[in-house]
């Protein structure tokens, strides 16, 4: 009788970070890049329009809607998903490639990709941040100054629906005060980089040398 092994994680590891409109996960994530140099941001593909201050392979790729449709029937993307009236995608090719070179990636997603990564990379790392109440969510949509009325309550609306998916991730930030949030981010970070199927893959060489004398005795 034959015994299916499971197949060892890559030695690079996909942090999933998700969170409401406003929830602050941006800045939390350029906080923890700027800590841990060793991770490297997935560039998403989005339809909308550059926000100010944002730039082409920075921030985003921005492209139309019929090229984002070309790129998606032809295989390119990990997962789509349409937020708000835009699509966003991730590239496929490029995260697994990062992945299995030992590249850690960071991938900032709402909850419904984050879905549709874990189906296909279930050893990624997922994290959801909330904030700490609905009144702060809202008065930080207000203070970014960039949506009207109405859109900050079309957001607010759609954040009841995607926080109710917080029990999908593996952890959850209460983000009530940053520098605690990001600390917690980063200890999330270290912790997911020394279990010890991570450490076997990264260290196979170290490992089998420190324990084959055990082996043959």
């Amino acid at each position: 009788m034959s015994i299916t092994t499971k197949a060892p994680p890559a030695a690079g590891v996909l942090f999933v970070v998700a969170a409401p409109s406003g929830g602050g996960k941006s800045s939390m994530v350029n906080a923890l890049l700027e800590r841990e140099p060793g991770i490297r941001l997935s560039i998403s593909w989005t339809t909308r329009a550059p926000r100010p201050g944002e730039s082409e392979g920075r921030h985003y790729h921005f492209v139309t809607v019929e090229r984002f449709a070309e790129l998606r029937d032809a295989g390119e993307f990990l997962e789509s998903a349409k937020v708000y009236g835009n699509w966003y995608a991730t590239s496929s090719t490029w995260l697994k490639q990062q992945v299995a070179a030992g590249q850690d990636v960071l991938l900032e997603i709402d909850w419904q990709g984050a879905a549709q990564v874990r189906k296909l990379i279930p050893e990624s790392v997922h994290i959801f941040i909330l904030p700490p109440s609905l009144a702060a969510l809202n008065d930080r949509m207000v203070r970014r100054g960039q949506d009207s009325k109405e859109v900050i309550a079309r957001r607010l609306t759609g954040a009841l629906d995607e926080m109710a998916h917080w029990a999908e991730f593996d952890y959850v930030i209460i983000n009530q005060d940053f520098a605690t949030a990001v600390d917690d981010l980063a200890a999330i970070v270290r912790a997911a980089r020394l279990t010890s199927a991570r450490q076997g893959a990264r260290h196979s060489s170290l490992i089998a040398g420190l324990t084959e004398t055990r082996t043959r005795e």
